[in-house]
């Protein structure tokens, strides 16, 4: 109990790098419906808001392509303090703007913060949870996006009754306080064991796997000592082969894992929850919602609730399920969504607005798209949006990790850069067939996830090299939480009973250190 506690302790402290994600999302959807921030900014409409909107993902591209150099030179833990220094430095700009220019780079340092949270917290929580439940571990990223986002939304709509522009700049300014939390808590949170390894600092990553799964700091238990063989035995490998880590990302070998990343990242944006979490109060405007700030902060309510089942039981179901059912059902409420749209709704008499066409006096079809819209939310938080941060960091080697998930997150990024620019205009332009194309990504999405994604659930970051190496049939993957796990606990066993030894001579540093070897029990 003691070994999971330390682990999911860790992991969903550090999963506040997700949180600050969810704070930006909010920091935007819970201002734009505003008075004061329309009167403050001269209500930006179309392309104006978009460049608001789409500045942070814009420097969380950055932040990501910039997070695979930062994570294996200074590790993951050192480059996520980095992002969230980056953060405060951003909100304040933000909380201080002048105007629109002023407001954008502030987004856009902030995104530099989220480019590289968003890359390096995953990979850091699955290089330090155990397989059985590194589903569970990782999903906590998706979590805490969701409580951020709940979290700054409730802040803003309390401030919104401020009278002034406080009603959006103390939002901002409050963002700094879990930056700030994670970036001193971090100091006492040790570093990924693989990265660790990866630096050759041998008795490091022993200590911290005993740390980790063991009860009592054991560096002799024998699961500790059969992932650390295994973890030797991968690194070992991987330097006779000397590759060069940027030219293997497109190797034959490798590109088809970096692509499928790349991919699961893009599809998680296209799903179309970009258009629900940002521009939200647009849509529920534009459906003759009255509350508007009642009824968004329902949806992010179920965002968050709605999660949780996937927390508890991705490990179980499995990746592949969820984001087959994920993409088939959230096409069906978006499909849903524009159907009713376009069949009740009219061109909006009201010019510079926001949105052009309007449902009004059939308040079944509005009640009717209030519920598919929280109905599409609840689905993404099941499916793609834990499954799309856990899913990229399994399917990579080690020696490549870092760089995989940087363009897998900057893909996700510039996916989300290209939507939060277009999707405004877009509102005023294509209107409710909108809706029909995020239903239509959904469908693709379903299409390539089936035939080139592999089950995932409960392997070792270092048997999945076997099931990409040896092409093994996709329906198979699905046992392979059954068939491949037993590999660790076999060589637990071996150890246990004194048949497999491993000299860790040639690991040891050698400032005053003797050599020596681990002397197993038997």
């Amino acid at each position: 109990m003691v070994r999971l506690l330390n682990v999911y302790t860790i992991s969903a402290f550090a999963a506040l790098g997700g949180a600050l994600l969810g704070f930006d999302i909010s920091s935007m959807s819970g201002v734009i419906g505003t008075d004061q921030y329309q009167n403050y900014y001269s209500n930006p409409l179309g392309m104006h808001q978009g460049a608001i909107t789409s500045a942070m993902a814009g420097g969380s591209l950055i932040g990501a392509l910039s997070s695979s150099f930062l994570g294996d030179r200074l590790s993951r833990k050192v480059a996520i303090q980095i992002g969230a220094a980056l953060w405060c430095i951003g909100a304040a700009v933000q909380s201080a703007s002048n105007g629109i220019v002023m407001l954008v780079i502030g987004r856009v340092l902030a995104g530099l913060c989220v480019g590289l949270t968003s890359s390096l917290v995953p990979i850091y929580q699955s290089e330090i949870a155990p397989r059985k439940i590194r589903g569970r571990i990782v999903s906590l990223q998706q979590f805490a996006i969701t409580w951020g986002i709940l979290v700054q939304y409730f802040i803003e709509y309390g401030c919104s009754f401020l009278d002034s522009t406080a009603s959006f700049r103390v939002p901002w300014a409050i963002q700094t306080v879990p930056a700030v939390v994670l970036f001193v808590g971090l100091f006492w949170f040790p570093r990924s064991p693989r990265w660790l390894a990866s630096k050759d600092r041998w008795d490091e990553a022993l200590r911290v796997l005993a740390f980790l799964r063991s009860a009592n700091n054991d560096v002799n238990d024998p699961l500790v000592l059969a992932e650390y063989k295994e973890v030797e035995d991968q690194i070992s490998q991987e330097r006779e082969e000397e590759s060069n880590s940027y030219r293997e990302l497109f190797s034959r070998k490798i590109r088809k894992r970096v692509l499928l990343s790349m991919a699961v990242q893009m599809w998680s944006q296209l799903t179309g929850m970009n258009v629900m979490m940002y521009y939200i109060v647009y849509i529920l405007e534009s459906a003759g919602i009255a509350n508007l700030m009642l009824a968004s902060s329902i949806q992010y309510i179920i965002n968050m609730v709605m999660t949780i089942p996937s927390i508890l039981w991705t490990d179980k179901w499995g990746r592949r399920p969820a984001l087959l059912i994920g993409a088939i059902v959230m096409s069906f409420w978006l499909f849903l969504t524009g159907g009713l749209l376009m069949h009740y709704g009219e061109p909006n008499p009201v010019l510079n607005q926001p949105y052009t066409w309007i449902v009004v006096g059939h308040p079944a079809a509005t009640r009717a798209i209030l519920a598919s819209a929280y109905l599409a939310v609840a689905t993404f938080a099941l499916s793609w949006g834990p499954v799309g941060w856990m899913y990229p960091p399994e399917i990579v080697p080690l020696r490549i990790r870092a760089k995989s998930v940087a363009l897998a997150t900057a893909s996700n990024w510039a996916s989300n850069f290209a939507l939060g620019f277009a999707v405004p205009p877009l509102l005023r332009s294509i209107q409710w067939r909108l809706f029909f194309v995020f239903g239509s990504f959904n469908m693709a999405a379903f299409i390539h996830v089936w035939f080139t994604a592999p089950e995932t659930k409960q392997r070792t970051l270092e048997e999945l090299d076997e099931i990409f190496e040896y092409g093994e049939p996709l329906w198979k993957s699905f046992l392979g939480g059954q068939r491949g796990s037993n590999k660790l606990d076999m060589l637990a066993k071996d150890i246990e009973m004194g048949v497999l030894r491993i000299n860790r001579s040639a690991h040891m540093e050698t400032k005053g250190v003797v050599n020596e070897n681990i002397i197993f029990r038997s």
